[in-house]
This record gives C-alpha cells, sequence and structure tokens, in this order.
C-alpha cells in the first residue's frame, strides 16, 4: 500500500544541488533548525526494494515506517526475498530497483564470480551482527577444550577448540558440514577466517576448473543454507554449526538446538555486514531517485542508534512483524537491544552487536571493499594474483562514497544531521589500519597483497591450484 506523501515538483540538477551546498556549507556553516528536504527532481517516485528476513534489514524498515522515504517524495514497496541469488538476480533484472545486499554481492557481481553485472553501493547498512553457532553434540566436544572462568567459558572461543573435534569426524570417516548463506557472504568469509585461524582448512574454489564448491583441500566443508532454514537445518543433522546473521543465532538457543560460540564481534572487531546495492545502470538513469535513497536511510540508520540505542525496543518490535523478519520479540530483542546470549542463560553484555550508525558505519569504505576482495583471492574465487592497483580499481568501481556524501550535506543543509555524524570532506575512503582480529593480523586497506601474504593458510601472490 502507498504511504501517503508529497510528490516534490522543483527541478534541481545534481550540479545546481552539488553547488549550493558548498556555497551554504562555506557561507554559513552548520545549519541548527531543519528545513524541508531539498526538492530534487525524481526521475522515479514509485520503487520496489527487496531484503532478506535478517535484523539488519532495519535500515529499510525504519526509513519505510518513520516516514523518510515519504519525506523524500518517495512511495516504497519492501518486499522479502526467497534467498540472496533471487534477491540479485531481481536487482539485475530490474524488478527490484535496490536491494538490503551481502558486502560481498556488488563486488562478486562486478567481477563475475558466479554473476556478471556492474553493481554498487553507496550506503553500507551496518557493522557486526553475525554469529558462528554449532550443534549441542559439537558444543558438549568443543567444550572440553575450552578454557572456564567461574563456572562459564572464556570468550572468545576461538576454533583450536573445535579442530579435535573435526579430527576426530575425519578419523571416523564423517565430513565435518558446516553452514553459510551465500559463497560471497560476510558469513562464508568470517567462518572461513575463523577456522582457518585455528588451523582448521575451509577449502578452496577453483572457478577455472568449473569448481564453484569452495570445498577443494578442506577440513571443514562449507555449504550454503538461506538463513530463516539454518536452526531447522542443524537439528536435522544436515550441518553441524553454521554462521548467520541475527535472528537465527538466538533461535538456536530459543529452540535449544545449538550454541552460538562466537559473534563476528570477536572475529573483526566493527566489520562490515551489509550494504544496499543497485546496478549501475539503474544508479545512473536515477541519480537523485538514489540519492534521497541514501538520504532516507542515513536517517534510519541514525535513529536506530541514537541516544544509547535508546529507540531499539521499538525497532525490535516493527521488525517482528512477519513482513520484515517474523521471529519472535525476545529472539530478536536477545540481539538488537545490546546483549548476547550464548550458551542458554549466559547472555552477555554487547552493546555493540548491531551498529547502524556509529563509527560511521553508513560511509561505504573503499578500504571495506579491498578486504572483501583480499578474502575472495585468499580463498581462490578470485583465482589469479592481482596487483594492488587492480584491488583499488575495483573497490572504487563498487563503492560510491562520492555519492554518499552528497547525500549527507544535503542532510546537513537541510538541519536533519550534523557535519560531525558524517567524514570529513578529505576522507580518502580508507579506513586507519585495523588490528582487531582474532588472530591478531593487522588490515592495511591500501596494501591487499601484503595482508594476504600475511596467512599461514590460504592462497597468496602467485600460487593457484
Amino acid at each position: 500500500m502507498r504511504k501517503s506523501g508529497k510528490t516534490w515538483l522543483q527541478a534541481f540538477s545534481l550540479k545546481s544541488i552539488a553547488k549550493s551546498i558548498l556555497i551554504g556549507a562555506a557561507a554559513t556553516g552548520m545549519m541548527t533548525a531543519p528545513v524541508h528536504a531539498e526538492e530534487l527532481e525524481l526521475e522515479k517516485e514509485d520503487l520496489k526494494f527487496g531484503f532478506i528476513k535478517l535484523t539488519d534489514m532495519a535500515p529499510l524498515a525504519i526509513a519505510y515506517e518513520k516516514g523518510y522515504f515519504e519525506d523524500e517524495g518517495l512511495y516504497v514497496t519492501l518486499e522479502a526475498q526467497a534467498n540472496w541469488k533471487i534477491l540479485l538476480d531481481r536487482v539485475i533484472t530490474g524488478e527490484l530497483d535496490g536491494a538490503h545486499m551481502l558486502a560481498g554481492q556488488p563486488l562478486g557481481a562486478t567481477i563475475g564470480f558466479g554473476t556478471q553485472a556492474h553493481i554498487i553501493t553507496a550506503f553500507s547498512m551496518d557493522l557486526n551482527g553475525n554469529g558462528i553457532t554449532m550443534s549441542n553434540a559439537v558444543w558438549e566436544e568443543m567444550k572440553k577444550h575450552v578454557p572456564h572462568k567461574d563456572g562459564k567459558p572464556v570468550h572468545p572461543i576461538k576454533a583450536d577448540y573445535l579442530k579435535p573435534v573435526v579430527e576426530k569426524y575425519k578419523a571416523e570417516g564423517k565430513p565435518f558440514k558446516m553452514g553459510m548463506v551465500f559463497p560471497v557472504s560476510t558469513h562464508n568469509y568470517e567462518l572461513r577466517y575463523w577456522l582457518a585461524a585455528g588451523g582448521i582448512h575451509p577449502g578452496y574454489y577453483n572457478p577455472t576448473k568449473g569448481d564453484t564448491s569452495g570445498t577443494l583441500q578442506a577440513d571443514a566443508l562449507l555449504s550454503v543454507t538461506p538463513p530463516p532454514q539454518m536452526p531447522a537445518t542443524l537439528e536435522a543433522g544436515t550441518i553441524y554449526g553454521y554462521c548467520v546473521g541475527e535472528p537465527w543465532n538466538q533461535q538456536a538457543v530459543f529452540k535449544g538446538i545449538g550454541v552460538p560460540v562466537i559473534t563476528d564481534y570477536e572475529i573483526w572487531k566493527d566489520n562490515p555486514e551489509k550494504v544496499f546495492g543497485v546496478s549501475k545502470k539503474w544508479a545512473d538513469a536515477n541519480p537523485n531517485t538514489h540519492l534521497a535513497v541514501v538520504k532516507a536511510m542515513i536517517r534510519a540508520a541514525k535513529w536506530l542508534d541514537e541516544e544509547n540505542n535508546k529507540n531499539r525496543k521499538e525497532a525490535v518490535k516493527i521488525l517482528s512483524q512477519p513482513n520484515y523478519v517474523g521471529a519472535d520479540y525476545e529472539v530478536i530483542a536477545n540481539s538488537m537491544t545490546g546483549t548476547f546470549e550464548y550458551e542458554k542463560g549466559d547472555k552477555r553484555s554487547l552493546p555493540d552487536f548491531n551498529v547502524f550508525f556509529r563509527y560511521y558505519a553508513t560511509y561505504p569504505y573503499y578500504s571495506d571493499a579491498v578486504w572483501y576482495l583480499t578474502q575472495m583471492r585468499r580463498w581462490g574465487q578470485i583465482p589469479e594474483h592481482k596487483p594492488d592497483s587492480w584491488y583499488m580499481e575495483t573497490a572504487k568501481k563498487v563503492y560510491r562514497p562520492d555519492i554518499y556524501m552528497q547525500a549527507a550535506k544535503l542532510l546537513v543543509k537541510e538541519g536533519k544531521m550534523s557535519a560531525a555524524d558524517f567524514p570529513a570532506d578529505d576522507e580518502d575512503g580508507f579506513r586507519a589500519p585495523q588490528s582487531e582480529f582474532i588472530d591478531n593480523i593487522t588490515f592495511d586497506g591500501t596494501k591487499p597483497n601484503e595482508y594476504l601474504s600475511k596467512f599461514p593458510i590460504g592462497l597468496k601472490e602467485s600460487d593457484k591450484l
């Protein structure tokens, strides 16, 4: 159903808008009172966006429910998709105008891994938000090796403690099977990162020889399972563990079928997770509409994080609706409101498990793109060595902080946001080197090949399968 809203009629070109922003910023500084949204001449007002039933689709739901899309003159329909492949395919064909995407999807499509299409993102949807869950039986075996304090496991729980279990399965002739949500998903790379840091080889891809299973030389066999199906697949014994976003780790706790052993916050602190993706063709045809969408989603992200997450309970109520995530309020709230439950009854404070706005979470950093590309190379999805320059060029084709900053400046000009909410104008798109990984290896996005050379497990330099 279309929400009521104002249709913007007054025409402004992108060039004139950018000029007015710069002049206004120089002359008056930050505005203190809200003004009406810039009346962009929208190329398209009726839009359909896709999402997967995960809590990190929240910026889309909030932009709709709080009227931020309406404020921009946009009439938006949000539609849940069956899986990540269908979602991507529908963005490519134009059935969807844009979608909640795995951060690796625009990159994978643009370089032609799996599907060939130029997809871009001008908005990062969140940081963190995933976990790795093990079946009760595997956890009982792991637990024997995990250090305890005051009767509780000491976190973070490394894959070192899973290794004896995997070796036992191998000795018994049983493949150790785990689930992740898509070959270019954060979940795939985080699960592989965690396993490899514990000496468990997660396997290689070899697309040049037609092998897209990702199980070559693997100690643990990873396969795709759609997020909402993870708990049932674990319960059926088809897989022994999985990496997925919320609420499907907490669902395993509530159902009593598994134990989340680690979050991605503990694997890579404040890692980028989902993005909002559109086709390059769509973005080129609808530049003002794209700006309006990004503006609305930035406002939604801020609402989700403002005043120390004060709005999270309301957000959980919205997300629990069947048209969004559809899980019970208590299940979503378990992680969305600043806590995370590992073993049943072992609930711990984790206020940054879901981050939507703080730490410049919405800014599409080139270095985030580079990290995903390094992991694609590490595991063979990029089968041949690429120079550092290739990583930079590819990141800049896909991640578009220039569009993001146009939207940000409009919001500042309108008095809806502060200049301090956003990176400085001279931001180069690269985060400072990050060292808070579970294996303590530092990532510098400007030196991808040097980064790859540091891993004991994984392809590097001229390695070929």
